[in-house]
């Protein structure tokens, strides 16, 4: 039977700055070799885990597993873990195959193994031949890959992420999703990617946990946690979804609990055209593929998204909403 120890977990772990309770008795599993991201808003306490993994923090209660190994007390140069921050900190002065091998040196190896070795890990990255350049040479989407390549030449079992995308226009962003996925899959490392950017969360994860006042609000694959949040702050996070009170629900599913239904979920039509709930168009905002409608459905603020192409109202107009009942994500009682 395979080994199901986990490459990261938490038990019952917590980090209190004074009054501040940054981390507040987190439990998390996370499986050797996934994608995991770790997605919520500032403050949400994402990133002090993503330190307490890496050892720049050390827990105030509970207990870390690293491979099944405690992580309590051990410094960061002893974990088979590495950083990649945003802001990349590369060191200006070396160049930047010296920048990659800078670890390797530091344990001691031999010049040329370490800069063959970084030769091989530049190619992995896409920049073969750049190692005489400065780091101040290269562009925000080469230095980036730089970072990447100085923490994968240590060859670590878990790669820690800290919104390293953060710093990159969005076309390169998006183009640097893409590749930072198949690097993973192509060396099967553990990625742990700490975000803000649902969509960024949503698109490279193979399982994303929510953060809020230093807890995890709910733990899936990225369609789980979009399709069916368990609560009114995971719906509203994630997607922007509409979240709608126990009444409105009660009509239509028979449960009086809180639900969510997204946008794009959302059919509008002409006010003549048949049953439905009755809204009005407050604004629109066209977002090239699709427009995004507010409504107000008799003092219930809506969101719906049209795609190009369909009808569309004008702000101030009377149409009727309708929906797939299915489509009507209730959500926990405790929501």
């Amino acid at each position: 039977m395979a080994d199901m120890t986990p490459a990261v977990s938490f038990r019952k772990v917590s980090r209190h700055f004074g009054s501040v309770r940054a981390v507040d008795g987190v439990d998390l599993d996370i499986v050797p070799g996934e994608f995991f991201a770790m997605l919520g808003p500032s403050g949400s306490g994402k990133t002090t885990c993503l330190r307490l993994i890496a050892g720049f923090e050390q827990p105030s209660s509970g207990h870390i597993e690293i491979f099944g190994e405690r992580a309590e007390g051990v410094p960061p140069y002893r974990r088979n873990v590495n950083t990649v921050f945003q802001d990349y900190a590369l060191f200006p002065h070396l160049n930047v195959l010296d920048n990659v091998a800078y670890g390797l040196m530091v344990k001691g190896m031999a010049k040329a193994e370490r800069h063959r070795m970084a030769e091989e890990v530049l190619s992995l990255v896409r920049l073969p031949g750049y190692g005489g350049r400065k780091p101040g040479q290269l562009s925000g989407g080469q230095r980036q890959r730089v970072a990447l390549a100085r923490a994968l030449v240590n060859r670590p079992k878990v790669l820690l992420l800290d919104e390293p995308l953060g710093a990159l226009d969005l076309k390169l962003r998006e183009g640097m999703q893409e590749e930072l996925k198949a690097l993973q899959k192509a060396l099967g490392i553990t990625f742990v990617f700490v975000t803000h950017d649902q969509g960024e969360a949503l698109s490279m994860a193979d399982r994303v946990a929510v953060f809020n006042d230093g807890r995890i609000m709910q733990v899936g694959a990225p369609e789980d946690i979009y399709q069916r949040p368990r609560s009114r702050f995971v719906a509203d996070f994630v997607g922007s979804s509409n979240v709608l009170p126990p009444e409105f629900v009660q009509r239509w599913s028979g449960q009086a609990r809180w639900g969510s239904l997204r946008p794009e979920a959302i059919r509008v039509q002409k006010a003549a055209s048949g049953e439905g709930v009755a809204a009005r168009v407050v604004s629109t905002n066209y977002l090239g593929s699709s427009t995004r409608l507010a409504l107000d459905a008799g003092g219930l603020r809506l969101h719906a998204s049209i795609p190009a192409g369909f009808y569309l109202p004008d702000a101030g107009e009377a149409v009727v909403l309708t929906f797939n009942r299915e489509h009507l994500h209730v959500m926990d009682e405790s929501a």
